[in-house]
């Protein structure tokens, strides 16, 4: 299939409504073009519907569980409809708790914070540094990147068997990889952690925008998201799953709203009993527009339909590949294999270009957003790259000016609301610069490449 006949392929849904979709933003070489948004990895646009949502609620905003006035009760009702709406969304549990934090981070560094004594923490080398590096406290062993979603499972398998067996164990597993895009076998490896007596935690910040995904069905003891991946505004995240290690804990943040008495003691101290409810980890006034519009992000995903959503996506992801198979230069980083089912995330390198330089050129003179350097995964783009996945080399690359080999991939994403047209651009603009080279001058600036506009 073509980029040319993406429009007319059956059974494929039109994009949904996002803020920026009329932006035009200036090109180096003269004139306006309407930006191409295809970095939606990193934050994807608000869906129209969230942003009126939020507009319409937004004069009726008030405190949340503080005051008996009109608007503090509807901001309230609001809020907890918000973790009802959640709930459905993720297929919980009876009993399972939805926690709203600040991001997928937050949400699991809320749940390192909870791990129990001694607890010993199994990852994957691939893993996003949200969920690589929260477990500092705890016994942590760090899995080599598999090449298969069986050898994950497999991998997984022979460390948890030779684990201290009476002792309590968590692994942290991505749904979706933030740099390839692949699909993880979850519910397989939720089966082998709980066969060796561990629990185990979803990051599904790649995975909830593309697919649905079940708490439930999945069997995971929790999942952690944002909202800015999932067509939200910035700064709003969930921690869903077992309530029995969040109630165990000290609250997260301790300070109103996670205690229910507080009292003075004799000895001049003070006493104080914590909620059990999600509301122990949601100390302070609680981000009410943020949840509302996850919420609200959730309902228009679940009514739009997964399936033609998904389905949309996936030709967009083949028109990408197929129309750049004829490229020679650029080479597609995978794990599991060209053909593994993956979400609309893709990273490549381009032979005879630095990552940064070709990010730049796209930007300034087609103006398409894309990402590039390491994407918070320095060990699995390092593997990937075939360089040592130990090395500490930062995001970006200051020591490499345009022309040169750079340590760094450049990586395309869309999703619901990606229209064909700038799939189509990217592609057409690829080849363009593989071909031809740029039409601009770049230098390197505070380890960026941009433009060279001095002359």
């Amino acid at each position: 299939m073509s980029v040319s006949t993406l429009a007319s392929a059956p059974s494929v849904c039109a994009p949904l409504p996002v803020l920026g979709r009329d932006v035009t933003v200036p090109l180096v070489t003269g004139g306006e073009v309407a930006y191409a948004a295809l970095d939606y990895a990193a934050s994807a646009p608000a869906l129209q519907r969230v942003w009126d949502d939020v507009a319409a609620y937004a004069p009726y905003y008030g405190s949340v569980h503080r005051g008996a006035g009109y608007l503090s009760q509807l901001s309230t009702d609001l809020f907890e409809n918000a973790r009802r709406t959640v709930t459905e969304f993720l297929g919980c549990r009876e009993g399972d708790q939805v926690v709203f934090t600040r991001s997928t981070t937050d949400s699991l560094n809320l749940l390192a914070a909870a791990l129990p004594a001694d607890c010993q923490v199994f990852v994957f080398e691939t893993e996003h540094h949200a969920a690589l590096l929260p477990w500092r406290n705890a016994r942590v062993t760090c899995l080599d990147a598999p090449r298969s979603p069986r050898e994950a499972v497999e991998t997984l398998e022979r460390a948890l068997a030779g684990r201290d067996p009476y002792g309590p164990a968590l692994v942290c597993v991505t749904g979706a990889s933030n740099v390839t895009g692949e699909l993880w076998p979850v519910r397989e490896l939720a089966a082998a952690a709980h066969a060796h007596g561990a629990r185990i935690v979803l990051d599904a910040a790649q995975l909830a925008p593309h697919h649905p995904v079940s708490v439930r069905d999945l069997d995971v003891d929790w999942v952690a998201f944002s909202g800015h991946k999932l067509y939200a505004p910035f700064g709003s995240g969930v921690l869903a799953g077992r309530a029995d290690w969040l109630r165990a804990a000290e609250p997260y943040l301790a300070g109103g709203g996670a205690s229910r008495k507080v009292g003075r003691r004799q000895d001049g101290g003070v006493e104080v009993e914590w909620h059990d409810s999600a509301a122990r980890h949601e100390a302070g006034s609680p981000n009410v527009i943020g949840a509302y519009a996850v919420a609200s992000a959730c309902k228009a995903l679940t009514e739009a339909g997964f399936d033609s959503l998904v389905a949309r996506e996936q030709h967009l992801v083949r028109a990408v590949r197929e129309g750049l198979a004829d490229v020679p230069q650029v080479r597609f980083l995978s794990l599991f294999g060209d053909d593994a089912p993956r979400v609309g995330v893709l990273s490549f390198v381009v032979e005879g270009w630095n990552s940064s330089h070709f990010a730049a050129a796209l930007s300034a003179e087609y103006g398409i957003g894309v990402r590039d350097g390491l994407f918070c995964a320095h060990p699995l783009v390092r593997t990937l790259l075939g360089s040592d996945p130990q090395s500490q080399g930062e995001c970006g690359s200051p020591e490499a000016a345009p022309g040169e080999k750079s340590l760094n991939a450049i990586r395309v994403s869309f999703g619901a609301g990606t229209p064909d047209e700038h799939v189509e651009r990217f592609v057409r603009a690829v080849k363009e610069l593989v071909t031809d080279g740029a039409k601009w001058n770049y230098r390197t600036e505070d380890g960026r490449c941009v433009p060279d506009t001095s002359a």
